[in-house]
């Protein structure tokens, strides 16, 4: 489904901890992160797509999460020309989202990465609230930045306690596997670790 303008209708999903650290997925196969996304179908609202993307690319029900909130209109990004298809069906120029801000409600156990068919990740780790701006992809950093300033009050509600953007790129601060012995290091699907080794080989 792409409107007249070329955008296709999606969600963004920023899932939240207890200590306010956001989740961060590794696209499968690649290193490339980012938050957790997908397609609005014909026959949804924004919010039921957004719970059922959840399920599929994350595992979680919607009684294991609270919906703290979701941006008052459509973000959109455009895609880089050489990503853009124009010889198969409407031509898709980028994505207009409506991102939801969600507190995980559950444990950690409760995460399954490849629920689906397809899945979208193959690990994931908690980072802290601006991290995602330092690696996720070039073309999607502006709207990240836009939903990230405008749902910090949902998990911020004193401005004083709101961390400050950072100006300059700096040292990623995720934790990552191997990094640090507590949880929310780097976490892999086992069966879908299994399945890289072998595509690998």
């Amino acid at each position: 489904m792409i409107d007249p303008e070329g955008f296709r209708p999606n969600v963004g999903i920023i899932l939240s901890n207890e200590q306010r650290r956001l989740f961060w997925g590794r696209r499968i196969g690649q290193n490339a992160w980012q938050f957790p996304q997908g397609g609005i179908r014909a026959d949804e609202t924004p919010l039921q797509a957004m719970y059922r993307e959840l399920e599929e690319e994350v595992g979680l029900c919607p009684h294991q999460v609270t919906v703290l909130g979701c941006t008052q209109g459509w973000l959109r990004y455009r895609l880089p020309r050489r990503f853009i298809r124009r010889r198969c069906g409407p031509t898709c120029i980028g994505q207009k989202q409506i991102w939801f801000m969600l507190r995980v409600d559950c444990g950690e156990n409760a995460f399954c990465l490849d629920r689906s068919e397809k899945p979208e990740f193959d690990a994931w780790r908690w980072v802290r609230y601006w991290h995602p701006l330092r690696e996720v992809v070039y073309f999607k950093r502006h709207v990240y930045a836009q939903a990230l300033e405008e749902l910090a009050p949902l998990l911020y509600p004193e401005h004083a306690q709101r961390p400050v953007r950072p100006t300059e790129p700096g040292e990623t601060d995720g934790a990552r596997h191997g990094e640090s012995p507590k949880p929310g290091g780097r976490h892999r699907a086992p069966q879908m670790a299994s399945q890289l080794r072998q595509r690998r080989r």
